[in-house]
């Protein structure tokens, strides 16, 4: 499959957003809602196929230098190694910056908890002592 990594510049809360972050199932992302055209904090980067449909999303807020990211790939591109791009996107971006780590948080309530871990892990990252938050080294 065929991607583009786009970074937007400001980003917005959009259509696409809002169908495959914003829909994304109960209990994987924590956050505020937004209205259409609302700005949005952080940095996002848009991810489109060939055909120029989007199917997925990386973001990253810088706290602390360390790297918060949230990857999010709309169902139809789910493991056809969409969310692999934009984890070694996102990984790039945070090297550029002089990050040290880049962590994500798999909460408690996501509904694959194990097998998202598990392929975090796979790509790795290691976690914490709860087991939530997981953690990769950068440089």
């Amino acid at each position: 499959m065929s991607l583009s990594w786009e970074h937007e510049n400001p980003a917005h809360w959009d259509h696409d957003k809002a169908r495959i972050v914003g829909a994304a199932p109960e209990g994987i992302f924590k956050g505020p809602e937004y209205k259409l055209e609302q700005l949005v904090p952080g940095d996002w980067w848009r991810v489109s196929d060939a055909e120029g449909a989007v199917v997925g999303y990386g973001w990253m807020d810088i706290v602390w230098g360390d790297g918060e990211i949230l990857l999010s790939v709309a169902p139809g591109a789910q493991k056809h190694g969409v969310g692999a791009y934009i984890l070694d996107r996102l990984t790039e971006e945070a090297s550029a910056r002089g990050l040290r780590y880049i962590y994500n948080t798999v909460r408690p309530t996501h509904p694959d908890r194990e097998a998202v871990t598990a392929w975090l892990k796979q790509q790795g990252f290691v976690a914490d002592s709860s087991g939530e938050r997981l953690q990769k080294h950068i440089t």
